[in-house]
């Protein structure tokens, strides 16, 4: 029995589990806002289906809307508790829509998805108070496969998220700087040796860069990936990491 997992870019990937197809932070745009893709072709249609959509917070290029569109509307959402309160738009989407917070269980098919807490701001900013919480997910079938969503280290991290085989983490981001409630590379592969997962796959790195900054500290752009494979070999000796390519799949063997 294994998983599949394929990364689309930024935090979007697709982990295939026991016969069910699960989507991460859909965002398959050319520009968002100040933002353009760089690296990476847009993934073709297909990237788009999935049985649920899981949606760690409500940034926008986490819950994007045109996005989640382009899913299909037997899709289910999975999304933080409040929203579609925040969020008015997903309401037009006519999905089927699941509210969660942390310590929730969903079932999807024969897979088991399990709601654990992220150390991040999940606001829907610039607008509107603090009404969503920032989450990860663990993906229970053949493997358990953890979608940290974004999120910095925090200290009970190993016991809210469980035991883990595959680790999906954040190692970058969209900007030269890294703001707090996020991991860099060394950050990552902390948590990692912290998770004790035996494969890990980084994200949310390498794709989308702020228009007119190519030239702001171009490392913080592509070298992430490379960065965490060498700390990671460092801290999780034992662990194997998978840097994709974008539109890249890996095979993950299940140790269970």
């Amino acid at each position: 029995m294994s998983v599949e997992v394929t990364w689309w870019g930024h935090a979007t990937c697709t982990i295939e589990d026991s016969g069910v197809r699960l989507l991460t932070d859909p965002l398959f745009a050319r520009r968002l806002a100040h933002l353009r893709r760089r690296r990476g072709a847009l993934p073709a249609p297909g990237a788009a289906v999935a049985d649920a959509v899981l949606v760690s917070h409500l940034h926008a290029d986490h819950l994007h809307l045109p996005s989640l569109a382009r899913t299909g509307p037997d899709t289910r959402l999975i999304v933080p508790a409040g929203a579609a309160r925040s969020v008015p738009g997903l309401r037009r989407l006519r999905a089927r829509i699941t509210e969660v917070r942390a310590g929730d269980t969903v079932r999807v098919g024969e897979v088991r998805v399990r709601v654990v807490p992220a150390r991040h701001d999940g606001r829907r900013l610039p607008l509107g108070p603090h009404r969503s919480p920032a989450l990860g997910y663990v993906v229970e079938g053949a493997a358990r496969t953890y979608f940290a969503g974004d999120t910095g280290l925090f200290d009970d991290m190993a016991d809210a998220v469980g035991p883990v085989d595959v680790a999906l983490l954040p190692v970058g981001g969209w900007g030269p700087h890294l703001g707090p409630g996020h991991l860099d590379a060394g950050r990552a592969a902390e948590a990692l040796a912290a998770l004790g997962a035996l494969s890990a796959v980084p994200v949310h790195y390498g794709t989308y860069w702020p228009i007119g900054m190519d030239g702001v500290r171009p490392h913080e752009f592509h070298a992430p990936g490379e960065e965490f494979v060498r700390h990671a070999a460092r801290l999780a000796p034992k662990a194997a990491v998978h840097r994709l390519a974008h539109g890249e799949s890996v095979r993950i063997e299940a140790t269970r």
